[in-house]
């Protein structure tokens, strides 16, 4: 990359290494503290047990109302079949855990501000008489599914939209930089993993000197970056160049459900007018400027026009969830801008795993059923549920050009194993599947037919469809839609294809670690 000597802005203290690093560290406090809690309720538990062996009966009835429960819940069966196992094998342990997951206790009070924000905000964006009568008369379905989102929220389709795709991490920042230049108003960042280093450095220094010229400058990451990759005051840190900035649910050292919950998501707005998404995190490797697990192959998109004031929206509900004086009014009223000659629709959305709704898996597998010609995805996981594998199935075997292109080299063993799982009943079906070989696939990218294309944060596995905040961009006949399907075939020319032999000649321990994590997959 250019400009790699370059000094950038750190605002973090260098931190120990090695061993000492690990101790003093706050992820090391914060889990002996945990470690400590759970230890503390298991000897409760068991000292209970021993002293009140006539109670075991009742808990034994309770364990049974649970599994009644259980199958009549509307969780997924591949969920259902998971906690069966953990009853069987731990049943008074097991039907507790079930019931304190599914009462949302550490995460009930979180609900109610998160719906709170999204009944306020249901009406903030108008949507444009015309698009929706124009998409309604191609049949296309694209007016169905925002009926459908618009039940979860507040998302417009929009005309007038300029969409420019980006096929790696790197193109994406060199435009980030140059946006970020000309910000006047707001700049809004959300993203799931913030790292000092080259590239958050570059940027940190443009959002230092726009704080400086009176631009409002909000920045608000995952709380896990302060168990991983920033220290746990550096929003203070931030405070003190001008710069606004919160961390998503930090973690403590209390035990509760509601650290399943994260924020995922990726968003840059500027004044209103101009917004990035896709998959790439405001990390080094996500630009190639180190290596991690081979080349890093990320994806994403930048919208100029009106669809951009919905990712706005989207970062002022996560900002204001936990403030008493919201101020969507004084961003949202801003004038916008239109690009007249942008040619289709776009409609971001976002997806909260706090509401009963599957947003995000819903707009995935109406792209199946719907398709007639082709899906084209990538995804760096493949741990599917039921209704999502049915689906891939359902479209190959009725002819549909289905293709997947997973990672070459895994991030992360385990859920490489997994995705090895999936690959006899999908290939058996008429799914091809292929491994990118220099790397890592990062993108989370669905192309299809020619007219249609979503790219975002959501990843085809639990995590992002069941338990992360996530959002997404869907395009319908954006001029942008062939570039996304020339990357795919040039992405396709650098990836070695799932045959039967090469399902047949797997590592056995990729079988039978992915046999045996199957079974807890909907946990992970």
């Amino acid at each position: 990359m250019e400009n790699e000597n370059l000094n950038v802005v750190s605002l973090a203290k260098p931190v120990r290494k090695g061993i000492l690093r690990l101790i003093f560290s706050r992820f090391f406090i914060i889990a002996v503290l945990l470690v400590l809690q759970l230890t503390i309720l298991v000897m409760a538990y068991l000292q209970f047990r021993e002293k009140l062996p006539a109670l075991m009966n009742i808990q034994w009835l309770f364990a049974y109302i649970m599994i009644i429960y259980l199958f009549n819940s509307s969780m997924d069966s591949s969920a259902k079949l998971t906690w069966m196992l953990v009853i069987a094998l731990l049943p008074i342990p097991g039907a507790v855990l079930l019931w304190w997951t599914q009462s949302n206790f550490g995460h009930r009070f979180e609900t109610k501000l998160v719906k709170k924000q999204i009944d306020m905000t249901r009406s903030m964006l108008v949507q444009p008489d015309n698009v929706i009568k124009e998409i309604e008369r191609d049949g296309s379905g694209t007016d169905d599914i925002s009926k459908f989102l618009n039940k979860t929220g507040c998302f417009p389709v929009y005309d007038k939209t300029q969409v420019t795709y980006f096929p790696l991490g790197e193109k994406k920042f060199e435009a980030m930089l140059e946006e970020l230049e000309k910000a006047e108003k707001y700049i809004f960042m959300e993203y799931f993993i913030v790292e000092e280093g080259y590239m958050w450095g570059r940027l940190l220094d443009v959002l230092i000197r726009k704080a400086k010229e009176g631009v409002e400058v909000r920045v608000m990451y995952d709380g896990m970056c302060e168990m991983s990759t920033l220290p746990p005051n550096y929003w203070k840190l931030l405070k003190a160049q001008g710069i606004q900035a919160k961390a998503f649910s930090p973690i403590k050292p209390i035990v509760s459900s509601h650290y399943n919950y994260r924020d995922h998501r990726k968003i840059l707005v500027i004044d209103g007018k101009v917004a990035f998404n896709g998959g790439v995190n405001l990390a080094d490797e996500y630009i190639n400027h180190i290596e991690r697990f081979g080349h890093w192959k990320d994806t994403a998109v930048m919208m100029k026009g009106p669809a951009a004031k919905s990712f706005a929206l989207m970062f002022l509900q996560m900002w204001n969830i936990d403030s008493d004086t919201p101020d969507y009014e004084k961003w949202l009223s801003l004038p916008g801008c239109e690009v007249p000659e942008a040619n289709g629709y776009v409609m971001p959305y976002c997806d909260c795993p706090l509401d009963s709704y599957k947003a995000g898996e819903a707009v995935y597998t109406d792209v199946l059923y719907r398709a007639t010609d082709y899906v084209h995805m990538m995804s760096p996981y493949l741990i599917l549920d039921d209704e999502l594998e049915n689906a891939l199935c359902f479209a190959a075997q009725r002819g549909v050009d289905v293709k997947l292109i997973l990672p070459g080299i895994p991030d992360k063993k385990l859920a490489y194993a997994l995705a090895k799982n999936h690959y006899k009943r999908l290939h058996e079906a008429g799914v091809r599947i292929y491994e990118y070989t220099p790397g890592f696939i990062h993108a989370k990218v669905f192309v299809s037919d020619d007219i249609k294309a979503i790219v975002g944060t959501i990843n085809l596995d639990y995590r992002s469809l069941y338990h992360h905040f996530e959002c997404a961009t869907y395009m319908y006949k954006t001029d942008c839609i062939a570039d996304i399907e020339k990357d795919f075939r040039d992405t396709l020319a650098k990836c070695r294809a799932v045959t039967d032999e090469s399902i047949k000649n797997e590592k056995l321990s990729y079988k039978i670690t992915g046999k045996l994590a199957k079974m807890i997959s909907p946990l992970m």
